[in-house]
């Protein structure tokens, strides 16, 4: 990859606006991660009740009016929110940008199930008469929608796609967008991942019904990636948008890079509906590691997927342990233990959590990890307690879904003397 200062093909991130469960900044969910602190809490959901979750509290009219979010949806609201936050973040000249030169591409697992079962429920109450459904359902539910009401929100008329990336979404929105800065189709972009999963009963509903939902009365300890004793799925909502440019871009105007990007991979297993696949999970890292022209030597952290599903969590480290070895410097982390799974949002959150590591050289750990299974043999897991790490140069970032889809992202730490946010 070229080194060069003035390559328009090195990508790199300025601006980082995110809601998580334990955090509304990068600054809160850094901490919150360097202390151990769970942002999974008890919920109640329609038909259920009781259910474990991780809820994001973000301010949902710092950025939009009341009429315009009664309008809108709970997955807008969290793209605008982290839209206008990593724009503020970023620096850039907002009132004199082209907005006809900005993109934006935002992953998603589903949308559209939460306004249905609502207005299926609110319609129940009348008899089912049709009459009383609402004439917002049409743009709440079109696939578009997230990244369409951040151009709404904010005038950006440049191209938008809402990316259908099941849990692989996070990283497929940041994949994109790199894309298309470097096809020239775009000057900026706002990428990332958001999830308003926990607002739909049919998710918790369906990973009950295959026996895949947590549950501990102690909800903190309830998501156990690795853990012989895991207990399954904690589903949560959040967002995670950053601001893309080309590096050239970047230091004319002497921004702030959080880091730069420069290896990504996709894939499909082409092997089951929910299964995952290590051999396919393997081949998709080998492949970002192939266009960041690394060796498996060259990555400090590996963000893991794992959900703590038996099924998962094993094909995964089956993976890793394929691509990586045993070796010992390699720090393995995993970023659900503490807020659940953010399904489209989650790829993004979890990269995020880990890019401050360029700065303080500090792997965050996996809580909830008593006893690691056997079978996720991977002695660099970081266990319940953050690693001091010698460096921290390359962070491999894995997301995986539904249908076998496979994505993995790769940042590389940007020096500080040339614009560098970390030393």
């Amino acid at each position: 990859m070229s080194q060069s200062l003035d390559d328009p093909n090195r990508i790199v991130i300025t601006g980082v606006g995110l809601t998580s469960p334990n955090g509304d900044t990068l600054d809160e969910f850094r901490a919150a991660l360097l202390a151990g602190k769970s942002g999974v809490v008890p919920y109640e959901t329609r038909y259920m009740g009781a259910v474990l979750a991780g809820v994001c509290r973000f301010d949902e009219f710092k950025y939009q009016k009341k009429k315009d979010r009664r309008r809108g949806t709970r997955a807008g609201s969290i793209s605008i929110y982290c839209a206008n936050e990593a724009i503020r973040d970023s620096g850039w000249d907002w009132p004199n940008l082209d907005k006809s030169q900005i993109g934006v591409y935002l992953g998603i697992t589903e949308h559209g199930n939460v306004e249905t079962e609502n207005e299926i429920f609110e319609i129940s109450k009348f008899g089912y008469d049709t009459k009383v459904w609402s004439h917002h359902h049409n743009p709440r539910t079109v696939a578009n929608n997230p990244a369409g009401e951040v151009t709404i929100n904010l005038g950006i008329s440049g191209p938008h796609l809402t990316l259908g990336a099941a849990c692989a979404a996070g990283n497929a929105g940041f994949i994109h967008g790199v894309q298309m800065l470097r096809l020239g189709e775009v000057d900026q972009a706002l990428v990332g991942g958001i999830s308003e999963s926990i607002h739909t009963f049919g998710i918790f509903a369906s990973f009950a019904s295959q026996g895949a939902l947590a549950w501990d009365d102690n909800a903190a300890i309830a998501c156990r990636p690795f853990d012989v004793n895991r207990k399954g799925i904690v589903v949560a909502e959040g967002g995670a948008i950053c601001t893309l440019e080309r590096l050239p871009d970047a230091l004319r105007r002497g921004a702030k890079i959080y880091a730069e990007i420069i290896g990504y991979g996709m894939n499909s297993d082409a092997s089951d509906f929910v299964l995952p696949f290590a051999t396919r999970q393997a081949e998709c890292v080998r492949i970002a590691l192939k266009r960041a022209g690394l060796s498996a030597d060259d990555i400090d952290i590996v963000s893991s997927h794992a959900t703590a599903t038996e099924q998962g969590d094993i094909e995964e480290s089956k993976a890793l342990l394929d691509v990586f070895g045993d070796r010992p410097s390699l720090a393995i982390n995993n970023t659900k233990s503490f807020i659940g799974h953010a399904m489209g949002a989650a790829g993004a959150l979890e990269l995020l959590g880990n890019v401050p590591s360029f700065g303080d050289n500090t792997a965050h750990a996996t809580i909830n990890l008593d006893e690691q299974d056997p079978r996720c043999a991977l002695k660099q897991v970081v266990a319940n307690t953050p690693r001091k790490m010698e460096r921290v140069e390359h962070i491999l970032n894995n997301s995986f879904g539904m249908l076998g889809i496979n994505s993995v992202l790769i940042v590389k730490k940007f020096p500080h003397q040339h614009g560098g946010v970390y030393a």
